[in-house]
């Protein structure tokens, strides 16, 4: 019995993606810079192109105002280097005009054949600083934009941060019918829940004990039911996997030992969501766990020490970390990202250790998404105008 209704109830199987360290987040040793882990093409790529092979269904590309990738730039040159992996775009909401915005992840799609996701995300533009509610406004109006784009054949639309009048969506349809692409969402502020009921399809959560999360769950759910919805939900954590418990947790203790706390702070801080909601619930779990850094038997908070955003990893053999993703799915739990440190090695870790005794899937294809052939799109086989 899941903790909340879910979308997916009877989906025997969940979504397993893994992260591309797109903006300087890849270390043998957290806080301790290597060359050969920077956030070049050429690594990142290989992240991609390796979870792929190993049976990843989808990927986190994640975006930031730090030396690395441009998101969306990258998605795009990845089209043509892959063909089964989904690609999960984060998108700041306002840093293109919506209608633009539509107009890009149209292309993409196109590109991808319906294996674009997004991740919208409302953290702050370079040297701003914004009320929340500001941001959350800005973010529901572009993705009330989309879904208009993706849904009508015109586009009018009224709002504090977007006036459009009588605008043709042409340009702007997706691949993907039937919605579009779907659209996964994290945020822990009474404006982002109600943002995320109200047009999200999946809410994704960082790690924190499961008392919490089941009642991020509820509280997302709740606000949903009212709107005549039912979502899906996500976790994001990291993953150290290894033969054995033991094994496991001294790699964790050696993924910290070079670690300066005070250069640990200088990466939390230097990050856009550095003073959100979110990661401010991150630095308390921190805060509650023992003195080896766990806050429950396999929840680790260590990474949280020089990482902003998500602080937290599973740790343990390959039989307990497969326990813990199964009772994350008893949960209602049907999208999975994980990560880890070095990024290509971890990911060979799990890919090989734990996601061949998985079941996976790729959500939209789930929720019916993606087209068997290409579709009456102006970009696909429709007529041209």
């Amino acid at each position: 019995m899941t903790v909340v209704p879910v979308r997916s109830a009877d989906l025997d199987a969940a979504e397993v993606s893994w992260f591309a360290a797109l903006c300087s987040d890849d270390y043998r040793w957290l806080g301790v810079p290597d060359g050969s882990l920077r956030s070049s093409w050429e690594h990142c790529s290989a992240i991609v192109t390796t979870a792929e092979e190993l049976g990843f269904r989808n990927i986190l590309c994640p975006s930031s105002y730090q030396v690395g990738q441009d998101t969306l730039t990258f998605v795009a040159a990845c089209a043509p280097i892959t063909s089964r992996i989904n690609l999960l775009a984060a998108i700041r909401c306002g840093e293109l005009h919506p209608l633009m915005l539509a107009r890009t992840v149209a292309t993409l799609d196109h590109m991808l054949k319906g294996r674009l996701t997004l991740n919208v995300i409302s953290s702050d533009f370079p040297g701003e600083s914004a009320p929340s509610a500001e941001r959350y406004q800005r973010s529901r109006e572009v993705v009330e934009i989309l879904r208009a784009c993706w849904e009508r054949d015109e586009v009018e639309y009224r709002g504090r941060f977007y006036d459009l009048a009588r605008v043709p969506a042409d340009p702007a349809k997706p691949y993907q019918q039937n919605g579009g692409p779907l659209l996964y969402f994290g945020g822990y502020s009474p404006e982002a829940l109600a943002l995320c009921a109200e047009h999200c399809d999946v809410y994704l959560m960082w790690p924190e004990p499961k008392e919490a999360i089941a009642g991020r769950m509820r509280a997302v759910a709740t606000l949903a039911a009212e709107r005549g919805r039912v979502l899906d939900y996500g976790l994001r954590v990291h993953m150290i996997v290894r033969d054995t418990e033991a094994e496991a947790k001294d790699y964790a203790e050696e993924l910290v030992s070079r670690l300066d706390d005070d250069h640990g702070r200088m990466i939390r801080e230097r990050a856009h969501d550095a003073g959100s909601l979110g990661v401010a619930h991150q630095a308390r779990i921190r805060e509650r766990a023992d003195r080896f850094g766990y806050v429950e038997p396999h929840l680790w908070t260590g990474i949280g020490r020089a990482r902003s955003g998500c602080g937290a990893a599973l740790v343990g053999s390959v039989d307990q970390v497969m326990s813990e993703i199964e009772e994350y799915r008893r949960m209602g739990i049907r999208a999975f990202i994980f990560s880890g440190y070095p990024h290509l090695d971890e990911a060979r870790h799990f890919g090989s250790k734990v996601l061949p005794n998985l079941r996976t899937c790729s959500l939209p294809h789930e929720y019916g998404r993606v087209p068997a052939t290409t579709p009456a799109t102006p970009l696909g086989a429709g007529e041209r105008r």
